[in-house]
């Protein structure tokens, strides 16, 4: 059998010389652009000098993660259609952050979700929600990449056992701390900007290669591809992962409300709209991203079905990171190993930008919200914030090292969209009720927050995700008693209820003065400059 043959693709020097290369370069533009990081908005916002196109070229590369590259290549070239699914709803997700939320959040908020949140709110326990969810959802997000990290660059580098992959892990954890600890936002902004680009470019190479190969045919393509994987014909049309029962058809429910709702409630995503000077260029930013996002996703399609045609699912399932393994499997396949080692490199560059600005985001939440609004009544000094920030991001790092080699081996979109969902429940209800409902209150906000994050993560606890399946997290154990594996379908609406229960049962009445300033804020950006 061909099963160990992907544990040897590739040269392990090549490969390991060109990540080396990306790092130095990264690392070197990180260090030079962080001269003035004293301030906290040069810190969390990059003194908000950065256009909409720039910005939306960075929120592609914040936002196009190793569940992009990865996960969703490796989902359609093993489930086909199904796989595709998660392209579709990444990207259609970005309408409602375009309509609802990019503008009203540039223009109400200073630096994190928080800010937006307790505007019109009782500070300390609005803050401390928000920083809360912010941590946890950050901390699952990260999860995801550092698992696609020691799964890729385990087979990259010809790494054997979770031991070495654990030693992998690290290493990428801690690059992105140094990435974050010395860069900070402006840094981390322009990796983000040059791995966008990369990924960009590679994946449009590679489909442009891939149909060339079956003379610009894509019914040859995918007619390949069904005769090489293991679901046959059925990975061409929907059901080969999510038809397969009514659990399965009412989990693809749940999965859909996540990734949809989802994007307009990441903390990393709502923050990089205070990076751009007022709300004309966050709009900008949001419909750059479309564009370029809009063709990569495009672009795994043809790569996850080419992946299937010449690779073939069971040797990507027998891969040391499996699904994740696809899409370097397909470049070795296809280029031999320079292409495999481009590839490499651009991966590695998804993973690490990814999980700096994770990281950066959830660091500034703390230092921002808890430590100088909570604990110093906003009167820190911001060197002294800035400084927090630094600290909080190391643990931050070394709680996502750990988190990735338990979760190392599953697909990394699998995971991401439970990071979605996290968002949507918690945040999105409470992001739409600040904005647009003027009764809205404190307890409100609180209920909302709370109530969609502790169901959410019980859900999450008593799923096949932690055990009772093959590919759960506690394999060897079964004590799942919610069916599904993403929760949204229930944390969601558990969160709007709660938000609106919370506000309706309140005695609190909410501040008629302060909500007007914030709907003339959200509307004409007045009083929003840095």
């Amino acid at each position: 059998m061909i099963t160990a043959q992907p544990e040897q693709v590739g040269s392990p020097l090549l490969n390991f010389a060109v990540f080396g290369g990306f790092v130095a370069v990264t690392l070197f533009l990180v260090y030079r652009v962080s001269s003035r990081n004293a301030s906290t908005a040069d810190y969390y916002a990059a003194g908000s000098a950065f256009t909409g196109r720039k910005n939306g070229v960075a929120i592609t590369g914040d936002y196009l993660s190793a569940a992009s590259f990865l996960g969703i290549a490796g989902a359609i070239a093993v489930h086909g259609y199904d796989g595709f699914l998660y392209s579709i709803g990444f990207l259609v997700a970005w309408l409602v952050a375009l309509l609802l939320v990019a503008e009203a959040v540039r223009n109400t908020g200073r630096f994190t979700m928080g800010d937006v949140l307790a505007y019109r709110m009782r500070q300390r326990p609005v803050r401390a929600a928000a920083a809360t969810s912010t941590l946890v959802i950050s901390f699952f997000y990260m999860v995801a990449q550092m698992a696609g990290a020691g799964g890729l660059i385990a087979l990259l580098l010809n790494v054997h056992g979770k031991g070495g992959q654990a030693v992998v892990i690290c290493v990428v954890g801690l690059i992105m701390i140094f990435y974050v600890l010395v860069g900070g936002m402006k840094g981390t902004t322009w990796v983000q900007i040059i791995k966008a680009a990369l990924l960009v470019m590679c994946v449009v190479l590679m489909t442009v290669f891939l149909l060339g190969k079956f003379g610009f045919s894509v019914t040859s393509l995918l007619d390949e591809a069904a005769a090489h994987n293991k679901n046959g014909q059925r990975v061409l049309e929907p059901g080969a992962q999510y038809g397969k029962s009514a659990t399965s058809q009412l989990d693809f429910i749940s999965l859909s409300l996540a990734l949809i709702l989802g994007a307009a409630g990441l903390p990393h995503v709502l923050m990089r709209f205070y990076t751009v000077p007022n709300a004309r260029q966050a709009r900008r930013s949001v419909v750059w991203a479309i564009g370029c996002m809009g063709v990569f996703y495009l672009a795994t399609l043809v790569i996850g079905y080419g992946a299937s045609a010449l690779v073939g699912s069971d040797r990507i399932l027998a891969s040391t990171g499996k699904e994740n393994s696809a899409a370097p499997l397909l470049a070795f396949e296809i280029g031999g190993t320079l292409l495999l080692g481009i590839v490499a490199a651009v991966a590695f560059a998804t993973i690490v930008a990814v999980v700096a600005g994770l990281t950066l985001t959830a660091s500034a939440s703390f230092a921002h919200d808890v430590f100088n609004n909570i604990f110093r009544d906003g009167k820190a000094e911001p060197a002294t914030e800035v400084r927090v920030a630094r600290m909080t991001a190391v643990v931050i790092g070394v709680l996502a090292m750990v988190g990735g080699i338990l979760a190392n081996g599953q697909n990394v979109a699998f995971l991401v969209a439970l990071a979605f969902a996290f968002a949507a429940s918690a945040n999105l209800s409470t992001l739409l009720y600040s904005l647009f409902w003027k009764r809205f209150n404190t307890r409100g906000t609180l209920w909302g927050m709370y109530g969609g994050l502790a169901s959410c993560l019980l859900l999450v606890s008593f799923s096949p995700v932690v055990s009772g399946a093959p590919t759960s997290i506690f394999s060897g154990s079964d004590f799942h008693l919610f069916p599904l594996t993403n929760p949204g379908i229930v944390s969601i609406p558990v969160s709007f209820l709660a938000g609106y229960l919370g506000t309706v049962l309140s005695r609190e009445k909410a501040d008629p003065a302060r909500q007007k300033e914030m709907a003339v804020r959200a509307l004409t950006g007045i009083g929003s400059g840095h």
